[in-house]
């Protein structure tokens, strides 16, 4: 494969942490020198030119964000509070626009207002959290008794867009832009890029090149603020949803099957999605992720729980990683 000198935002996404299970954090161990390093490796290894910065907590954003600075990467900022109601949400919001708007000073800043909103946000779909939203999504049935009962889940995802770009506006002067989920019709006329957390499946592989060129229509920047694939056999065919083979009910989590660990699996898919990407004319892609920190790798099949991660790079329990293949893919791809 050629590399990906077509696209101007050559990306990674970095999660400082989020929490979309209660009481299960993304990433319970955080600290500087780690941050500083990491940064360093996606700046100079990867050869990124900006990163995606995914959390909740705002000094956590901002430390990753100065670091990343610090490399000269660009920084979209993406906040986000998950299970809360979106007067919630936009408060938060109106934090972030702030720190967005101080970033500014020294570098490239665009602010992602939310993503994937109708799963992670409360009161657009049926659900009381993550898992009753997702099974909202799963039945025809209840998404209709859900249409039916609290209107269109896309007529009311915009109009939250509508009150957040204005929030985010008496704030922040920079970029901005949401990162939508495949199945959201977004407005995007007052954002300045489209875009969609790009994950394919064995159902929708025929069918997304053209759905990655449609949304040219908009007549805008198109960045894949997620593209990506789990570390197991047959983990392409399920796309967005490979990692729901962690058992975390058990102690410690484990696997709830026997899978073959895929690190060429996921190479190969991120370098297919690159090649469509590039042949829409997007402007940008995000891999999801740098590191999935609570999907530590071990030498147990059963235990190895990076097989379900996104992760560039494989994580030990004691917070060092490894680089996989992928991670010598991107490399290549984003290498001039």
């Amino acid at each position: 494969m050629g590399n990906s000198a077509g696209l101007q935002v050559r990306g990674v996404v970095y999660d400082v942490g989020v929490a979309p299970f209660p009481g299960h954090p993304s990433r319970p161990r955080f600290d500087r020198v780690a941050v500083e390093r990491d940064m360093q490796v996606i700046a100079t290894q990867l050869h990124c030119t900006a990163v995606r910065i995914v959390g909740q907590d705002l000094g956590r954003l901002e430390l990753a964000a100065r670091c990343a600075q610090q490399y000269g990467l660009a920084v979209w900022l993406s906040p986000l509070q998950h299970d809360v109601t979106g007067d919630e949400l936009l408060s938060a919001l109106a934090e972030a626009a702030r720190l967005a708007e101080r970033l500014r000073a020294d570098g490239d800043v665009v602010l992602v207002v939310g993503w994937e909103l109708t799963m992670f946000m409360r009161g657009l779909v049926a659900g009381a959290g993550l898992a009753e939203r997702g099974q909202t999504f799963s039945s025809p049935w209840w998404l209709m008794l859900s249409t039916l009962r609290h209107g269109s889940f896309n007529n009311r995802l915009n109009a939250f867009l509508s009150r957040a770009r204005t929030t985010a506006r008496q704030h922040f002067s920079g970029p901005l832009t949401y990162a939508a989920g495949m199945w959201e019709q977004v407005d995007w006329s007052e954002f300045d890029y489209v875009a969609v957390d790009a994950y394919r499946d064995a159902r929708s592989r025929d069918r997304f090149p053209g759905s990655i060129a449609a949304l040219g229509r908009h007549g805008k920047p198109i960045v894949a603020s997620e593209i990506g694939c789990a570390t197991y056999r047959g983990a392409r065919d399920r796309g967005a949803q490979a990692w729901t083979i962690v058992d975390r009910s058990s102690t410690p989590p484990r696997l709830d099957g026997a899978y073959e660990r895929g690190e060429e699996e996921q190479a190969r898919e991120i370098d297919d999605v690159l090649d469509i990407l590039i042949g829409t004319g997007a402007a940008g892609a995000f891999v999801f992720t740098f590191a999935s920190w609570t999907y530590p790798r071990d030498p147990d099949p059963a235990l190895d729980l990076d097989m379900a991660a996104y992760g560039l790079v494989a994580c030990r329990p004691d917070g060092t990683w490894q680089p996989k293949s992928a991670f010598t893919t991107v490399a290549r791809r984003y290498a001039d």
